[in-house]
């Protein structure tokens, strides 16, 4: 299984954000980030220097959201709802798109993906899947 480290992660973001500002061919994945992208401009600084992107800190302490985090988010939950893993989570999915649009709707899934996987390190316990896809269906 590939687990990319987060600087790994923040270059991949800001490749594919060079390749779709340059109209270089974009791998599916890299079409996916680049649609993400696309809809926060706010991260349009962070993404266009890798290195000061793996340089930078985003702590808590520093007061500023981690754009990767945010984008990483975007990417998760639109696999999961490509998959439907865990199951049921695309029906949740569609039905929060309807009432939200996608945007606001990712928005609203990525709370209760956050809660799932702050509680699960809290308590040193696997994810719970069941209760992430509750949540959000409750949204």
């Amino acid at each position: 299984m590939f687990t990319p480290s987060s600087n790994d992660v923040r270059r991949f973001f800001c490749e594919a954000y060079r390749k779709q500002r340059s109209g270089d061919i974009l791998t599916p994945m890299d079409a996916i980030a680049a649609d993400w992208i696309a809809q926060h401009p706010e991260y349009a600084e962070a993404l266009t220097d890798a290195d000061a992107a793996v340089a930078r800190d985003y702590s808590v302490e520093g007061g500023q959201a981690n754009p990767f985090l945010h984008l990483s988010m975007h990417l998760s939950i639109a696999e999961q709802v490509s998959i439907d893993q865990p199951r049921g989570i695309k029906a949740a999915h569609d039905s929060l798109v309807r009432k939200l649009g996608q945007h606001d709707a990712h928005h609203e899934i990525m709370e209760c993906l956050g809660e799932m996987i702050w509680t699960s390190q809290k308590n040193g316990v696997p994810p719970d899947t069941g209760a992430y896809v509750e949540c959000v269906r409750g949204r």
